[in-house]
């Protein structure tokens, strides 16, 4: 691999410090780097992108560059990440293994969700980790209807619900308890957010189930709920009663380059010594 492009969180690469070292680093062997703050600018000859700061900036990085299907090098400018692997002291031994081939890469399952209002499609996107229905405005509860292949699961009333994929389950997902799966997993695990039950817990599903989520009413004198949908914690559409959103499996993926051998395993151990 010798042609890379540098993308940074200019919040934790304040003044393009590290961009312009690994720049002057790949280039000093050989390779040839373009520097960019925004992921959509990616020259055609690029072969991976290097992701400047956490494992935030992978997500949003993924999604700007899923469609030329780009593998993702994360390098943490904070702590230990799940998808940024590379420390700041580990990175010019991350860039030898890159230009001379040591490396692996992953294939990620990603989820695409679809809102629909009187049967119309009014909005949809896809997310790495998760697409999350959360209520909007006011501290009601609202009545979420789930649906797996178009057969009736279940209800809740809740302030929302999570629909993560196995990368996902170590972000909002886990924080409202749900199970931590491995990445290389392909399926979706679905959580409620603060439901109004003793006895509700997470649903694994197999990847090509496709969940429908059907909004219903308040408890409130309209009865017309409102919630949004996000994805990865970016994008969102909001939803009202009688919509649905359709998630299911993306025909595209996010690639992940691997350069260290510490398993997930071993990042999850540290993770929870923290």
């Amino acid at each position: 691999m010798k042609h890379f492009a540098v993308l940074r969180n200019p919040l934790k690469d304040v003044g393009g410090h590290f961009s312009k070292k690994i720049s002057e680093y790949l280039t000093s062997r050989g390779g040839t780097c373009y520097l960019t703050d925004d992921g959509l600018d990616i020259p055609e000859g690029a072969e991976c992108v290097l992701v400047l700061g956490g494992d935030g900036t992978v997500l949003r990085t993924a999604k700007k560059v899923v469609d030329r299907q780009l593998p993702l090098l994360g390098i943490n400018l904070g702590t230990l990440g799940y998808l940024a692997e590379v420390d700041k002291n580990g990175i010019y031994s991350a860039l030898d293994k890159l230009l001379t081939d040591r490396y692996t890469i992953e294939e990620r399952m990603m989820l695409k969700g679809s809102v629909y209002r009187d049967g119309v499609l009014v909005g949809e996107d896809i997310a790495l980790n998760d697409v999350v229905i959360l209520r909007h405005g006011h501290l009601r509860v609202v009545r979420f209807s789930v649906y797996v292949n178009d057969a009736y699961l279940t209800s809740y009333q809740a302030d929302g619900i999570i629909l993560s994929t196995a990368t996902g389950s170590t972000g909002y997902s886990l924080s409202a308890g749900g199970p931590i799966v491995a990445p290389e997993a392909n399926l979706t695990v679905m959580t409620a957010i603060a439901p109004h039950t003793l006895n509700s817990r997470s649903i694994i599903l197999p990847s090509h189930d496709r969940v429908t989520v059907e909004i219903g009413m308040e408890h409130t004198p309209d009865g017309i709920s409102e919630v949004d949908a996000t994805f990865d914690g970016g994008e969102e559409v909001t939803m009202q009663t009688g919509d649905r959103i359709d998630i299911e499996r993306s025909e595209l993926t996010t690639r992940i380059i691997k350069i260290n051998h510490i398993s997930f395993l071993e990042v999850l151990r540290q993770k929870m010594a923290d």
